[in-house]
């Protein structure tokens, strides 16, 4: 008796799928995907800003009708090109930010980049403290509040997020002020620094901008305790809106985590609850957090308008609210390029750290 025996279906009898390679590129290409999107993402922001800027008409006309007879007015829309047609002057604004020329600001004749300059630096510092705010609180009452879930602490934690993350950061800055400022005074109602600090550091060789980086270098104690006495109060209004979301996203990862095997590997030979989730089930609850830092800073940026106005807290936020008090759109456009290109560069670093310690982040 002849036994047949029927062979497995091969790809070409089309009976089974096909196997495919993986479509995912390496590390090399998804940093340079990446790279290649700053650019649209930066295009796009900056013409939405130039057209939405001439809704209301030209820069000239916005910042100084009714302020000039009508004659001098038409003098100088003609002078500085804003009588052309808004595709010539669009395309001319390109060509412009291309060479790193922003233009001259209407209400104070200031060269853009020079303000930019001048200002970016005090926004830098107001965003990295504001961020080392939201890391050192987000992260340890995430990490509490997963250890004590279900619990009164968690329920107070997860409110405390819901504040923190729905205050608006001027009200925020105003009950700081009038808290520990007014009533207990502890802390400087505003500033960055008192003006025998600011000048001590603006006179250094090469300084950076940042005061309590300058006050370090110079070895200057006296004016560093100055300085971050100045900046607890504002970092802490706009370190409260992320450390919120810090404050979820780490509760809720680690919950997540503590339900993973070798979570589970671990109380089964007698490790206590706490090692496991500060020791074991933190670290993957971070990777989290390094993804949405990029959105985060972003929001940060925003919120520095309305700290930065609150404290008086001379930076780019500050200026910004100046500038469109005195429709200086200039300024203005060149304050929201410089924001953008920001958030842009710090999402793609952002994306390329995830990707380095998250395997799985791959196209």
């Amino acid at each position: 008796m002849t036994t047949l025996i029927e062979a497995p279906p091969t790809d070409a009898d089309g009976l089974l799928p096909s196997k495919k390679k993986s479509s995912g590129g390496g590390l090399g290409q998804y940093i340079l995907i990446r790279f290649l999107l700053i650019f649209p993402t930066i295009f796009i922001l900056v013409t939405m800003v130039f057209f939405l800027m001439r809704i209301t008409g030209d820069p000239i006309t916005a910042a100084m009708g009714g302020r000039l007879p009508p004659e001098q007015l038409a003098e100088r829309i003609a002078a500085a090109g804003y009588d052309r047609p808004i595709l010539v002057q669009y395309f001319e604004y390109l060509g412009q930010l291309v060479t790193g020329n922003f233009g001259t600001t209407l209400s104070d004749n200031r060269q853009v980049t020079e303000m930019l300059t001048t200002y970016g630096s005090a926004t830098l510092e107001l965003t990295i403290n504001a961020l080392l705010v939201a890391l050192l609180v987000g992260i340890p009452l995430g990490m509490i509040a997963a250890y004590r879930r279900d619990h009164a602490p968690d329920a107070v934690l997860r409110v405390f997020a819901i504040v923190c993350y729905g205050t608006p950061v001027f009200f925020a800055g105003m009950l700081l002020k009038l808290t520990f400022a007014v009533w207990l005074g502890w802390l400087p109602v505003a500033g960055r620094a008192k003006t025998s600090s600011e000048l001590e550091l603006t006179s250094l060789q090469s300084p950076t901008g940042i005061y309590w980086l300058d006050a370090v270098r110079s070895g200057n104690m006296a004016a560093l305790g100055d300085v971050m006495a100045h900046a607890v109060l504002p970092a802490v209004a706009l370190g409260l809106l992320t450390a919120g979301v810090f404050l979820r996203l780490v509760r809720t990862n680690v919950i997540g985590t503590l339900g993973r095997d070798y979570i589970e590997a671990g109380r089964s030979r007698g490790v206590s609850e706490f090692r496991l989730v500060t020791k074991h089930a933190y670290k993957p609850a971070l990777i989290p957090i390094i993804t949405v830092m990029g959105l985060q800073i972003a929001v940060m940026l925003g919120g520095a308008v309305l700290t930065e106005t609150t404290f008086e807290w001379k930076g780019l936020g500050f200026q910004l609210a100046t500038y469109l008090t005195a429709r200086d759109f200039v300024a203005v456009q060149g304050i929201v390029v410089l924001l953008a290109v920001i958030v842009a560069v710090t999402n793609f670093i952002v994306d390329i750290v995830a990707a380095l310690i998250d395997p799985r982040v791959r196209y």
